[in-house]
């Protein structure tokens, strides 16, 4: 009876099929929180960026140092001519806040 071995680098690669299938039902299964959490987290950023950038008048670069900690995926771009912040969470959600008169920084309509 023979024994058959098995390679290192195909176990590694079912490892890491595996760990990524994790990943994928994980998000899945969980699906409505991260889009709740990507959603409140893109308004926040985008309220406070816009507010930031046009009330305070400060450099989006600036205004970046702002975000609170656990928002590193959350990234800001701005658009100078309509006065408006965007947030962006990848894959997921973007919200945006512009600039009003009299109002200071408002958040766009969601749609959902």
């Amino acid at each position: 009876m023979s024994k058959t071995r098995t390679s290192p680098g195909r176990v590694i690669l079912w490892v890491i099929v595996l760990a990524i299938a994790a990943v994928v039902a994980a998000i899945w299964f969980n699906r409505a929180s991260v889009q709740g959490y990507a959603e409140v987290g893109t308004s926040y950023a985008a309220r406070v960026g816009c507010s930031c950038r046009f009330v305070s008048d400060r450099s989006l670069e600036d205004c970046r140092k702002d975000k609170l900690a656990g928002m590193e995926l959350v990234s800001l771009s701005d658009d100078a001519e309509a006065r408006s912040v965007t947030a962006r969470f990848p894959l997921v959600t973007s919200t945006t806040a512009t600039y009003r008169e009299g109002y200071g920084c408002v958040l766009e309509k969601w749609e959902g």
